[in-house]
Order: C-alpha cells, then sequence, then structure tokens
C-alpha cells in the first residue's frame, strides 16, 4: 500500500457537518471518506492506494477535483484498491453532492 498527501489552500466552499462515506473499496473501485474539520481553509486529502507509483496521476486528479469544488476546511480520506481516475472523480463529486444535498 502506499499513502499519499495532498493539501490545497485557500478554499471558498465551506461543507456541512455531517460526514459522509461513498463507494465501497473493492476490485477495482475506492471508498471516500469526507467530512468537515478545522484545516485552517484548506481541503486535505489522505490517500491509501494498492496502485503503488500513481502520484503524478492522483496529483493531477486531486487539483481537479479542487478547482471544481474549492473545499474549505475539509478532510477527505480515499481508499483505493486500484480505481480508473474516472471512478476516482466520479466518487469525490458523488461525496460532495451528497453532502450538500443532505444538508439541512
Amino acid at each position: 500500500m502506499e499513502t499519499l498527501e495532498y493539501r490545497f489552500e485557500n478554499g471558498t466552499r465551506a461543507l456541512p457537518a455531517q460526514p459522509q462515506v461513498v463507494g465501497v473499496v473493492g476490485s477495482g473501485n475506492l471508498e471516500v471518506l469526507i467530512e468537515s474539520a478545522p484545516q485552517g481553509g484548506a481541503c486535505t486529502i489522505e490517500i491509501k492506494t494498492a496502485a503503488i507509483g500513481f502520484g503524478p496521476t492522483w496529483q493531477a486528479v486531486m487539483q481537479d477535483f479542487h478547482q471544481r469544488w474549492q473545499l474549505a476546511d475539509a478532510r477527505i480520506a480515499i481508499n483505493d484498491m486500484g480505481a480508473t481516475p474516472a471512478v476516482v472523480s466520479l466518487r469525490l463529486d458523488q461525496a460532495v453532492e451528497t453532502m450538500l444535498v443532505s444538508a439541512p
């Protein structure tokens, strides 16, 4: 397993307090846990992946995600078993959208 960590500063969109989990860790898939947490206005992302050596690809996908959502004070944990970049993006968007829709 490889662990990758990213931090994106100066987010502008806060999330509701209720954490969300989307996806299932399994063959070719991943699980995303997203929660609101004090991060000094940043969004932190920790990825645990079985696909070793794909740091540049992960970084590109995370930068794209941050540009779309601009999350502030958010913590994201990803457990990956070899999902494609498209599936990663889909699950991340699903997690944020689920949080925003379920907010009171």
